[in-house]
């Protein structure tokens, strides 16, 4: 559970995580993800983020490289066209161009396997 600013984080098994942590800029839903969610509303380019790594607790840190409206993805590691991108823990579609860390992924640079 994540809510209002100040506001105690939880992972998982509901255990505390901290008691005074801003709100993330993103989550990561599993460690081995290559994306993040931006989670909140008017991420600018050269923005320094931090994201909460939902299922170890960690926070990772991350410079927006492009604007990144919320719900859309921000990459976690640099990646060549036709990569993998892992999100929940599983495999969600490619990348269809080289993509650096911190840049905004969504349908202009990755294919889904839906679609």
């Amino acid at each position: 559970m994540i809510s209002g600013k100040g506001s105690v984080f939880r992972n998982l098994e509901g255990l505390s995580v901290s008691k005074t942590a801003k709100k993330p800029h993103f989550l990561v839903h599993n460690h081995q993800d290559s994306v993040g969610v931006a989670v909140v509303e008017d991420i600018k380019k050269g923005k320094k983020l931090s994201g909460w790594v939902m299922d170890t607790g960690e926070t990772i840190k991350v410079t927006a490289r492009d604007d990144i409206p919320i719900g859309h993805k921000v990459a976690l590691t640099n990646m060549k066209k036709g990569t993998m991108v892992q999100k929940y823990g599983h495999d969600i579609g490619r990348t269809i161009a080289a993509i650096k860390k911190g840049d905004h992924m969504h349908v202009h640079n990755t294919k889904t396997q839906r679609w």
